[in-house]
Parts: C-alpha cells; structure tokens; sequence
C-alpha cells in the first residue's frame, strides 16, 4: 500500500480497500487485507510491532485488534516544499522544492519501522533535508548559493543524508536529490539579473575581442607563410643559379685543364723537337758538311763576277762564303780565310768571285 503525501510534505498511509472476496473473509473470524506488489505489510497489536511481516496480496488478521501499514520498498520519492534557508551573509532565501529519491530493502522494513515508525522518512528524510540545507547556507554567501554552488547542491544533500542513513537507518537508501532554483527577494533578484546582464555584455565584448584576434592571428599567419613561401621560392632560385655558376666553373675547369694539356703536349712536342734539331745539328758540323753548305751558298748567290778586273765598288766581306748552318766563330774563321786564298789564287789565269752588293 502506498503512501501519499500531505499538503505538510509529510506522508500518511492510505486506507486499505475492502476486500474483493467478502463472503469468503467473513467465515474466518478475521478481516483480509490486500497489500499492494511492491509493499510489505507491518502489523500492530495493542500498540506493539509484531515481527510478523506479509508480502503482496491478502492476508487475515484481528479486527480491531491488529492494525496494519504498508511500506514501499520500490523506489519513491519524498518532496520537501516551501525550505527556509539563511546564508552567511544573513539574507533569508526559500527553496520551492526538494526531491529525493530513495529506496528501502525489504530486509530492513522491520528495523526501520521499529526504530522510525512507519513513517520513518519524516525523521529520517524531511528533517534531515532541513537540516542539512541550512548547514549549507550558513557556511555560504547568497552569490554562491544562487549562482556559483549551486550545482553542488543536490550532490551535497545526497551524499550528507546518505552518511547519516549508513549509520542510523542501514538498508535505507538515497538514489538522487533534485533542488529547484532558491527564491530570493526582489529587489536581490533584480541586482542579480543587472549582473548578469552586464556578465553578458562583458562576454559579448569579450568573444568580440576574442574574434578581433583571431582574425588578426589568422592574417598574421597567413602573411607569416607567404613570406616563407617567397624565401623558400626564393632560396631555391638561388640555390639554382648557385648551381648552374659552380657547373659552369666546373666546365672551364675541365676546358681549361684540357686546353693547358693541349698547349703543354704542344710545347713538349716542340721542345723535344728543338731539342732533337739540336743534337742533329750538332753531328752535322763536320768538314764535309760545311764543304757542302758553302758550294750550296755560293750557288744561291745572285750575282757572278768572273775575270782578272772586277769593279772598284765591290766589296767583298769576309763572310761572303760563309754557309748560313755555320755556328761557330772558329767554323766562321776557317770560311772567310778559305774564301780570301780562293779569290786570290782562282784557277785558268782568271779570277772568280763571289759578292754581295751593298
């Protein structure tokens, strides 16, 4: 059988139907009840807890004499309305309503009935819920219950009735807590709604700002990478022409060393020449070369004068016989005084000479 709740928040048990089968309870000197699936029924005798527990469905007892109440051990949930709670700073704010979740275990009916009442949740809940909260205001300012903690403080209220439900009530669960938003006074209200107004302005400019530099940093980026891209373009471009100057360098290396390897197997080539047209030279100088050389002289000679009287401008050097091979002063000697005896001892009772006109 569930429980409802009074305009007080505080739960009462609902009257139990009559039973559907009348005639049959009648012939038992007992009354059935029907307790509903998720319940299980308490009953007392004269004011004293039987131990005696029933589960859903009927079940007989003493009329007038033993009374009977169902527990919920499904999940249900409790609602405290209309909370009072003061904060640190002394202003007086309500919270329109309070929900909390929770669950006993059928195990642990007897006991918290028997220690609680069947209405257990006023002393173990309701009270608690009051007390807790007020614990929380006072230890805070109207700001931060309104505004800043106030997420916290469902999470709170669960875990503070939960540690005291470990301890007093085992078996008596809390599964979540729902607070509404605290009324405040008005005229707090209205300051409040003014800042978070003006919040809101702030976070407007703020995200404004915030665009602003964005798009800043993004032309700033942007004019970052092509100015790298144009170095990048750029260093490679020299790195090209850098390139393209070391290979040409390298090319008149190789012409170059090509062409002094050209010039010096030339200048060997002539110097070894020179140097064999030395040494031949050298072994030509005999007496019958120099015979020959000087019969080839005066056969190249223009002029010819033969007779006993040759003319008064004639002059005749003392080199006029000598060959153009001869290298030597002492081979130049030896031709000039051959060519004087001869002129003056020529053959046939004439004179030949050979001369030059100067």
């Amino acid at each position: 059988m569930r429980l409802r709740e009074s305009e007080s928040g505080r739960r009462k048990p609902a009257p139990c139907p009559p039973a559907a089968a009348a005639g049959a309870a009648e012939a038992w000197p007992g009354r059935g009840r029907p307790v509903q699936e998720g319940h299980l029924a308490v009953y007392y005798r004269g004011g004293a807890l039987l131990a005696t527990l029933s589960g859903p469905g009927y079940h007989l007892m003493l009329p007038f004499v033993t009374t009977p109440r169902a527990v919920q051990t499904t999940l249900q949930t409790d609602e405290v309305k209309n909370v009072p709670c003061g904060t640190s700073g002394g202003v007086m704010i309500y919270i329109d309503r309070i929900e909390v979740v929770n669950m006993l275990a059928p195990h642990a009916v007897y006991d918290v009935v028997k220690n609680y009442t069947a209405d257990y949740d006023k002393t173990l809940i309701f009270n608690k819920v009051h007390h807790e909260l007020n614990q929380f205001c006072s230890a805070h300012t109207l700001q931060e219950v309104y505004i800043e903690l106030f997420d916290q403080i469902d999470e709170n209220l669960k875990l503070a009735l939960q540690q005291d439900l470990n301890a007093m009530a085992p078996g008596l669960t809390i599964q979540a807590v729902r607070v509404t938003k605290p009324k405040i006074p008005e005229a707090i209200r209205r300051d409040f709604e003014l800042v978070e107004a003006e919040k809101t302005k702030l976070l407007i400019a703020t995200q404004k700002q915030r665009v602003v530099e964005k798009e800043a940093e993004t032309e700033r980026k942007r004019a970052v990478i092509e100015a790298e891209k144009a170095a990048q373009v750029a260093k490679i471009h020299c790195q090209q022409r850098v390139m393209e100057t070391l290979m040409e360098k390298q090319i008149s290396e190789l012409e170059d060393t090509a062409f002094l390897a050209r010039e010096k197997a030339k200048a060997d080539a002539n110097f070894y020449m020179a140097q064999k047209a030395a040494a031949s030279n050298k072994l030509k100088l005999t007496p019958a070369f120099l015979e020959l050389m000087r019969y080839q002289a005066v056969a190249s000679n223009s002029k010819l004068y033969f007779g006993s009287s040759l003319p008064p401008n004639l002059f005749l050097g003392s080199y006029a016989f000598e060959p153009a091979e001869a290298r030597t002063a002492r081979d130049s000697r030896l031709l000039s005084k051959a060519g004087k005896l001869r002129l003056q001892h020529g053959g046939g009772g004439a004179s030949s000479a050979t001369a030059t006109a100067t």
